[in-house]
């Protein structure tokens, strides 16, 4: 019996602790907000800035064809689907673009 009330109140204090731990992650790696991110932003929310779009579409211009396809996913988890059109160095420039954005 005893295990069991140990175990359980090992359960409680770990779920307890994951919020608190979640809270401490350091500022800089989230972007601000409002902020565009390769890594993170959604392209559906990308195309509604008309500045990143502008960006996005002289970058790649093919991909205003497949907006209904990949609006959920970020440029980051396109590119490798991307048959090469979106490198690496095309997501830092576009990152590039992006910050420019106020």
């Amino acid at each position: 019996m005893k295990f069991v009330t140990v175990a359980a109140l090992a359960a409680f204090a770990v779920a307890a602790a994951a919020p608190a731990v979640a809270q401490q992650a350091p500022a800089a790696q989230a972007p601000a907000a409002g902020a565009l991110s390769v890594e993170k932003t959604p392209i559906s929310e990308i195309i509604k800035n008309e500045q990143a779009k502008a960006a996005l579409e002289k970058a790649l211009p093919e991909i205003t064809q497949f907006y209904d396809q990949i609006g959920a996913m970020t440029l980051a988890q396109v590119a490798p689907m991307s048959q090469g059109a979106l490198d690496d160095a095309k997501l830092k420039a576009l990152q590039a673009e992006f910050d420019k954005i106020k």
